[in-house]
């Protein structure tokens, strides 16, 4: 069975991480390079293994979250389903099981909150890995001397940032410290709400209750607790 350092091994993949983080950084986004990619694979596994999913589902999450950004290679747009195509045809070619290819494949096509939805346990975890990824080291003009864009500045005002599973309170929670001396938390909303909720309901398929915490104070979570 294929593992994660199988994938990491691949030169195909390799070069298609490689070139999707540079190529987003030529647009302007923030870093979606191999330390985003790294993180949302060991991110998702912990999520799955600290929940008591069996090591094989553990391991595809691993794959998937390490995988989902290769679409960006061809265009941001849809790179979750571009993503998915390459990553199918890929994995067949490594001889991969075909029904843990469409696992994975699935992930990775349903990662972005325009046309994606947590589809099962391993999509809600790349999910929950990917959109917890908010941190002042993912901006990726820090020395340009214009004003950065929203997404730069509020990931720069992140000063830090984590995601932690309660297995018997059944709750992941997003804690999060925030600068607001560089922007407000409204931005954060502007930019993150949507991927918020899409945190929110990969949490209910893992049958746990997502929070966000933004500098002590809970503004998911709470609602959810008080109409159970």
């Amino acid at each position: 069975m294929l593992t994660l350092q199988d994938i990491k091994q691949d030169p195909v993949f390799q070069t298609l991480i490689e070139r999707s983080g540079s190529y987003l950084k030529t647009r302007g986004y923030t870093e979606h390079g191999l330390r985003h990619v790294t993180f949302v694979a060991e991110k998702a596994a912990a999520i799955l293994d600290q929940l008591g999913f069996d090591q094989r589902t553990v391991e595809l999450a691993a794959i998937a979250g390490y995988l989902h950004d290769v679409g960006n290679l061809v265009n941001r747009k849809d790179h979750g389903i571009t993503g998915a195509i390459l990553v199918y045809q890929e994995l067949r070619r490594m001889g991969m099981d075909v029904e843990e290819i469409c696992t994975v494949t699935s992930a990775i096509g349903n990662h972005e909150e325009a046309n994606g939805r947590a589809v099962g346990p391993v999509s809600a975890a790349v999910i929950l890995a990917d959109k917890s990824d908010a941190h002042r080291t993912r901006a990726n003009r820090l020395e340009d001397d214009r004003r950065p864009g929203i997404h730069d500045r509020v990931n720069l005002a992140i000063t830090d940032s984590k995601l932690y599973v309660d297995k018997q309170e059944r709750t992941i929670t997003l804690e999060i410290s925030f600068d607001q001396t560089i922007c407000q938390i409204m931005d954060f909303f502007e930019i993150y709400l949507t991927r918020m909720e899409m945190c929110k309901e990969a949490s209910s398929v893992l049958g746990c209750r997502f929070r966000l915490v933004i500098n002590g104070l809970e503004f998911l979570g709470n609602l959810s607790l008080r109409h159970s």
